[in-house]
């Protein structure tokens, strides 16, 4: 590892944090599991994962990630979210909980579960604009949708119906769908070239 190895940690309250430690290695950064302030002070970058965005919103408050993590964000901290991270970093989220907290920072509404219930699950070919090589493997499993972004997001990827997939607003990326189970690490390595840029 050379003194520009990034470090970035993935946010290990629930959801599959071992398949985007392994894609993040991959992709040449240093990746470590983060579930205390203390861990999230020390790294460059994180992930936030797939799983239960209701569980993760109360497990973030409980743990005392929530304040630590919105307060990173605002100072310009490198984040993706994937699925349920989608929607953590939502301003907005429709179909949610009323006592949902998210960390925000995207200037988007976020619908969850909008492809319906796990049996609903697909996988498709998605184009990311900024990620080279030819379409990813998305595979969406009870995944959320864009329905609306502000002037700051860029729209990244959309399905062939129109539906928002991927945006971007600075240090911020999210996907509706889970590039860590496909053994590509192409969505990886362009948020690792994101955190080395901010750094």
């Amino acid at each position: 590892m050379s003194s520009s190895t990034a470090t970035i940690g993935v946010l290990a309250l629930q959801g599959d944090v071992r398949e985007h430690l392994v894609a993040l290695a991959e992709a040449d950064a240093l990746a470590r599991p983060v579930r205390r302030p203390e861990e999230l002070a020390e790294v460059d970058g994180l992930v936030v994962p797939g799983g239960e965005s209701t569980t993760m919103s109360k497990l973030a408050a409980l743990f005392g990630l929530m304040e630590p993590l919105r307060d990173r964000i605002r100072e310009g901290l490198p984040v993706y979210g994937t699925c349920a991270g989608m929607i953590m970093l939502a301003d907005k989220i429709l179909d949610g909980r009323d006592d949902q907290e998210t960390f925000g920072g995207i200037d988007m509404i976020v619908r969850r579960n909008a492809f319906g219930r796990q049996n609903e699950s697909f996988e498709t070919a998605v184009e990311i604009e900024g990620v080279e090589g030819g379409p990813v493997e998305g595979v969406f499993i009870r995944a959320p949708w864009v329905e609306s972004t502000g002037d700051a997001v860029a729209t990244l990827a959309r399905l062939d119906d129109g539906t928002i997939v991927a945006v971007r607003q600075g240090n911020l990326l999210a996907t509706s769908f889970h590039p860590e189970l496909t053994g590509d690490h192409r969505v990886h390595r362009y948020f690792v070239d994101m955190v080395r840029a901010a750094r």
